[in-house]
């Protein structure tokens, strides 16, 4: 098994900036063992059938969620689908926002807009046990991959999942809003994992900015009075994005993600003296 492990790593090196994780992952989902297990036991393993053909996929450029079906995100596991864009560590910087933004208490009401997976809204969920969410989305393939991934970690009853365009015909205010649209200019060439994952979930225009300029205007009545907004942007879209939400009259600061690129836009109700 070690030696199958680092063949593999060799062929994935030219597909694949993480060989090594891939072929850790799909030599795990091919034996149904977590990679954990795999790794305390890969010398008494022996190769299964089926490996091969999973390695193949991924060196035609399938990414590895799609082929072993799950990925992980912050504190859960997530089924995925070609429906719906691949949960990345990116993202997890929303959450850490509204972590940092609620400490002490918790949000009782969350939206997500443009739910896919339902990976912010489940990841909200599982961190306050007492909250409630609404996730929308305009893909019935990605409503679907939610609600099921709901059900499997058990929030199904704390979840719902509806279709929709953005917030249009959403009523009522919301503590914590998470919001990853999509912010790709459509002129931008991609490659990697991306070519296989939705376009619908990628592009949004020649700037990439249609879909925040929707987006903002809605987020005043949205917003609970102390709650906060946690949207996802582009490393170059800090400005941009800042500008159309404070033209909605809210206050606005950025996070950087782990590799230090602006992320995360936390916007709130500017208070009194003017700060956020």
């Amino acid at each position: 098994m070690p030696d199958a492990l680092r063949a593999a790593t060799v062929q994935l090196a030219v597909a694949s900036d993480t060989p090594r994780l891939d072929a850790e992952l799909l030599m795990a989902h091919a034996l149904t063992l977590s990679r954990n297990d795999l790794l305390l036991r890969q010398r008494d393993l022996s190769v299964p059938p089926g490996f091969a053909a999973l390695l193949d996929r991924r060196l035609a450029g399938e990414p590895v969620a799609y082929i072993t079906g799950f990925r992980d995100f912050w504190t859960i596991s997530l089924a995925v689908t070609p429906h719906v864009l691949i949960p990345r560590p990116d993202s997890e910087t929303l959450i850490e926002a509204a972590v940092a933004h609620f400490a002490g208490r918790a949000p009782q009401a969350i939206l997500d807009l443009g739910t896919g997976s339902g990976a912010l809204l489940l990841a909200a969920l599982s961190e306050w046990p007492d909250a409630n969410g609404l996730g929308i989305d305009a893909s019935s393939g990605a409503l679907a991959v939610a609600q099921g991934n709901a059900e499997r970690l058990g929030l199904a009853d704390r979840a719902t999942f509806q279709s929709g365009d953005w917030a249009q015909g959403v009523d009522g205010q919301f503590d914590l809003i998470l919001i990853n649209p999509p912010y790709i200019a459509r002129s931008v060439t991609l490659a990697g994992d991306v070519l296989h994952e939705p376009d619908s979930a990628l592009f949004a225009g020649v700037e990439g900015l249609d879909d925040y300029r929707r987006i903002a205007p809605d987020l005043p009545r949205l917003i609970a009075p102390g709650g906060m907004a946690a949207i996802e942007i582009g490393y170059d879209q800090k400005v941009a994005v800042s500008a159309l939400l404070v033209d909605a009259g809210l206050a606005v600061r950025a996070l950087q993600d782990l590799a230090g690129h602006d992320r995360c836009l936390v916007a709130t109700w500017p208070q009194r003296d003017g700060t956020a």
